[in-house]
């Protein structure tokens, strides 16, 4: 698939799943960075913003099949990887499926679950298969985990450790909607006459699958490959942060920078898409010193100090881009 092609395909599916979500293009946007980037997301974020709708939505938009799942204290991993049932007529055990076996999961409210449960998702995550007794069973592709997490209802919670953070290719927020924008929700429930919303196939499995290769020759010079390394790196650097960005983040933010790209009908990245994406793709993998917790600083103030610095440095390479690279036609 051509890239001015997957940039029309994506502003479709943006402008179905926008008559139903109000105001919340750039979240919906990034959203849709990181599945074109064949990327797990975490939501961050208060209940009661959409955050399950506008996951379910991009299940519909996509025609993927789409499985949710409750995260509480007393879930357990074979609840969701599945387990092994005995067949008394067969006399054999058969496996049967968890909700897991699907290509859109959404991960609600993840940091409910026990550590040990929660480390249910990590194979399925990064190998993209589930392993139980000994057998490995592939998750089909695409195999996107979207989840969920509450950021200040902290009781009978369990902290995400930094390697299953480490899984996810970005962090983003859906944040409350301004007053006009919540004006027009309760419009357009009104016109809608039910609580049920959904929108029409736009694209197909086939679709993404070509547009996630089709990122592939979004083409990266070597001066950004450069300003993403010295991004990672000063985070590693800086006596503020006591766990930087590992290689996985400089591999993430490179593909959400293509994404990006993309999104914009360019076949290639430009420092503005590695701004853009850089504190989606690394805040969250960075911890900072305990001394740092009481003050205001956050890892998404660091991480864009970091991008104002770094972008000097390869300011003079850009200069020798061709033409068309420096003006971004």
């Amino acid at each position: 698939m051509k890239i001015i092609e997957i940039e029309a395909c994506c502003r479709e599916i943006l402008s179905a799943i926008s008559r139903i979500i109000v105001g919340k293009d750039d979240v919906l946007r990034q959203l849709l960075a990181g599945i074109l980037a064949n990327g797990h997301i975490l939501i961050e974020d208060y209940p009661g913003l959409a955050k399950t709708l506008i996951a379910r939505l991009l299940s519909e938009a996509l025609d993927l099949t789409f499985k949710r799942i409750q995260f509480t204290p007393d879930l357990l991993p074979g609840d969701i990887t599945g387990s092994l049932l005995y067949d008394q007529r067969e006399a054999r055990f058969e496996f049967r499926r968890g909700p897991i076996f699907t290509q859109l999961l959404l991960a609600d409210e993840i940091n409910r679950a026990t550590p040990k449960t929660q480390s249910a998702l990590l194979e399925a995550m990064q190998e993209r298969q589930v392993t139980v007794e000994g057998e490995s069973h592939p998750l089909e592709a695409p195999f996107l985990v979207i989840a969920t997490q509450n950021p200040i209802d902290l009781e009978g919670t369990y902290a995400l450790p930094e390697a299953q953070l480490d899984r996810f290719i970005m962090r983003i927020a859906v944040g409350y909607p301004g007053r006009e924008e919540e004006r027009e929700i309760l419009a357009r429930r009104r016109t809608r006459r039910t609580e049920e919303a959904h929108i029409e196939k736009v694209a197909t499995r086939d679709d993404l699958l070509s547009m996630q290769a089709a990122l592939e020759d979004v083409h990266v010079d070597g001066s950004i490959e450069e300003y993403i390394v010295d991004l990672t790196r000063a985070s590693r650097e800086d006596p503020r942060i006591a766990l930087g960005a590992s290689p996985r983040g400089s591999l993430a933010l490179l593909r959400l920078a293509r994404a990006e790209a993309a999104l914009r009908r360019s076949d290639f990245v430009t420092p503005d898409d590695v701004k853009a994406m850089a504190v989606p793709a690394l805040a969250h993998r960075l911890v900072l010193r305990p001394e740092l917790w009481v003050s205001r600083v956050a890892p998404a103030d660091i991480i864009i100090g970091h991008c104002c610095s770094a972008c000097l440095s390869i300011a003079s390479s850009c200069l020798s881009w061709p033409s068309r690279w420096r003006s971004g036609s």
